[in-house]
């Protein structure tokens, strides 16, 4: 599946490319995600348009459409993404969600914030003068001091994708 890209008509190697989506599944999978669901979703991140459908992932990928669907609701129930009907058809297209990584480490937020006061009530049970109570205190702590610091960092992100953006559009 050789991709003449229409705008710059860059030829990719596939086997290059297979390698690529490879290498990153097992990073993905090496940092827990399920193998199939990893490996479907690297495919969708080389995809030009960051969609396919079950076909081209099973075709892409050399596995079975049973594969595709159970990676695909594994990726649906961690909102990476999206179902979609293609018009007219009743084939479905499976969709990255725009901003995939920033949205992911939004929803990380909100899982910090349920870690940080399960940790809080779990030194209150410890005991604050325990061992085990200081060590959920701290652990409190280093999720609190996580979220402060990755709320600050999305908003660095976004300011500088819309400044990106904004130096795009200036460009003739």
């Amino acid at each position: 599946m050789i991709e003449d890209i229409e705008e710059g008509h860059d030829v990719r190697d596939d086997e290059a490319v297979s390698r690529f989506v490879e290498r990153f599944a097992a990073d993905l999978v090496e940092a827990g995600m399920q193998r199939m669901g990893a490996r479907v979703f690297a495919a969708l991140i080389v995809s030009d348009s960051g969609a396919l459908t079950s076909a081209e992932l099973a075709e892409q990928l050399q596995i079975s459409p049973a594969a595709v669907s159970g990676a695909i609701r594994y990726l649906a129930q961690v909102d990476l993404v999206a179902r979609e009907r293609e018009p007219g058809s009743r084939r479905e297209r499976y969709r990255l969600y725009n901003e995939v990584w920033y949205e992911t480490m939004t929803r990380r937020d909100q899982v910090l914030t349920r870690w940080e006061s399960t940790m809080r009530d779990g030194a209150k049970v410890l005991g604050p003068g325990t061992p085990a109570g200081q060590r959920a205190s701290e652990t409190a702590e280093f999720f609190e001091f996580m979220q402060v610091e990755l709320r600050t960092m999305l908003e660095r992100w976004r300011a500088r994708q819309e400044a990106t953006r904004a130096d795009g559009a200036e460009e003739p």
